[in-house]
Parts: structure tokens; C-alpha cells; sequence
């Protein structure tokens, strides 16, 4: 997964931390997480098509899922990620 972010804002800490949380809670350690700060490297957005900051890109497995956010809202998260919360729910 990539995570488009822009230096530290308040937005994009909140998605780091929120999106870390959740892949150690519910993908322990079969996740790969790039970040990529675009004021760093603005060519970046260009290949994943970013258009809006924070953004999360999941290409693997198929299909191409992009996330738009500060990834507050957990369900929603998962839903996007296509990840069933432990216990089947």
C-alpha cells in the first residue's frame, strides 16, 4: 500500500496513525506500507493519480482501491480495504 501524505499536517499524521493502527491490528505482519510525502516528491502523485492529500493506494490484491481521508472512521477503512474485523463480523 502507498500513503500519500503532505509533510505533518494534522490530516495526514492522523491517517498515518490511524492506518498503522489498523493494519497491526487487523494484518499484524502481512502489510507493506510506503509513505510518500508529496511536498518531497510531488512527481510521485502523478503515477497513482492522486488528486486530493491524504490518499492511500492498495493495488495488491486487485482491484485498485483508493482511500481518501484522515482513515478515522475505522469501518469505513476496512470495508475499503476489503478486511473482515476478527470473529467474522
Amino acid at each position: 500500500m502507498r500513503l500519500y501524505i503532505a509533510d505533518q499536517t494534522a490530516k495526514s499524521v492522523a491517517a498515518l496513525a490511524n492506518l498503522r493502527g489498523y493494519c497491526e491490528e487487523y494484518m499484524a505482519s502481512s502489510y507493506s506500507l510506503e509513505v510518500n510525502d508529496l511536498l518531497l516528491h510531488p512527481q510521485l502523485a502523478e503515477g497513482d493519480q492522486v488528486l486530493a492529500i491524504p490518499t492511500l493506494v492498495h493495488k495488491v490484491p486487485a482491484p485498485l482501491r483508493r482511500l481518501i481521508g484522515d482513515f478515522s472512521n475505522e469501518k469505513r477503512v476496512l470495508v475499503g480495504l476489503d478486511i473482515r474485523p476478527r470473529g467474522g463480523q
